[in-house]
């Protein structure tokens, strides 16, 4: 498994060893052992979760502000443009975001710790996002960052207004939002 580094450092893309040959290709998308190697991180991931979406739906900017949810994600239909942003107050990148195209055809997955908030906008004519997760949904938890926050300025890759439901169109700021110490 190969591990690249974002501008965040705690948050890493993954690309796993593909076997192709003429009848197609075989990945073994997550091996326990395999990622806390690669990786050095030792976790319990308890839920499996999977959308699908159509070509300009934005999802996000999510995290749960008790009970927060590290995250593995992947794109296994079409391909997203995925976005992580730190929301921790003391660390050195608080406010500061990394973008990742996650892609069925490449099979890579990104990383994102709990203590950063998460979204992605569909760049292909559909896609089908799965992510294994850390922690279990708690809706009461549940908050969101409003995916245009001026202060981030996150150039999502679309041309117009992307498609989102009213609980993400009415995100809160970073600087109103909970967020973590």
């Amino acid at each position: 498994m190969k591990v690249t580094r974002t501008e965040l450092a705690d948050v890493l893309e993954l690309e796993p060893k593909v076997f192709a040959d003429a009848r197609g290709y075989f990945v073994e998308t997550y091996n326990r052992r395999t990622f806390r190697e690669a990786t050095g991180l030792d976790l319990e991931f308890v839920q499996d979760n999977q959308s699908f979406s159509k070509k300009h739906v934005l999802r996000g900017l999510h995290y749960q502000i008790r009970q927060p949810q590290g995250k593995l994600v992947r794109a296994i239909v079409g391909e997203v443009y995925d976005v992580v942003v730190d929301i921790r107050r003391r660390s050195p990148t608080f406010g500061k975001w990394t973008a990742v195209t996650l892609s069925a055809a490449k099979h890579n997955m990104l990383w994102v710790p709990a203590g950063f908030a998460h979204g992605f906008l569909v760049v292909s004519e559909n896609a089908v996002v799965q992510y294994k997760v850390t922690d279990y949904y708690a809706p009461e938890h549940e908050r969101c960052i409003v995916w245009n926050d001026r202060r981030l300025a996150i150039p999502w890759p679309i041309g117009g207004e992307p498609i989102v439901n009213d609980k993400d169109a009415r995100g809160a700021a970073l600087s109103s939002a909970d967020l973590f110490d």
